[in-house]
């Protein structure tokens, strides 16, 4: 399953990216208008993405990860607007504090912090919760309730 090499196009401009990490997963959208063209080449410890998009503009973006990646369980998928990568973690719930390893940030590389989460500490956050929820609900269930209302009050006659 040998692809194609990618050679870098003479005139070509990166794409912008958004990326978030997750526990088993890293994703990113590269933002592009209708593309066409898309070759995809993900690699245990970069990846390169090469199209046109709708006014063959043409996109070339080189990412070295900022750890390796499983390029069997890795997909990419092409949208109107987009291009989704989903990269699987050699080492899950290791966070990844940037998404490439040269620590600077190119100006195309940006944080998606709508789908961001902080999940390193989620589950003890989630278990002091749950804690208190499992408390409550004991509380109310106990048999320290007091005594049966009195209904004679009511009744079925008018």
């Amino acid at each position: 399953m040998n692809k194609p090499k990618i050679v870098r196009p003479e005139v070509s401009q990166p794409a912008h990216a958004l990326w978030f990490d997750r526990k088993k997963y890293v994703t990113i959208n590269f933002a592009v208008q209708k593309p066409t063209d898309v070759q995809v080449d993900i690699q245990p410890d970069k990846m390169i993405l090469c199209c046109k998009n709708d006014t063959d503009d043409v996109f070339y973006n080189e990412l070295h990860f900022y750890d390796k990646v499983q390029i069997y369980d890795s997909r990419e998928r092409v949208h109107e607007r987009t291009i989704n990568v989903l990269l699987r973690k050699i080492k899950p719930d290791v966070a990844w504090p940037r998404l490439q390893k040269d620590p600077a940030k190119p100006s195309w590389i940006s944080v998606d912090f709508d789908n961001w989460r902080d999940w390193e500490h989620e589950e003890n956050e989630g278990k002091a919760e749950y804690d208190q929820y499992v408390d409550m609900i004991q509380e109310m269930t106990s048999d320290n309730k007091g005594a049966i209302p009195d209904m004679g009050d009511l009744s079925d006659s008018d």
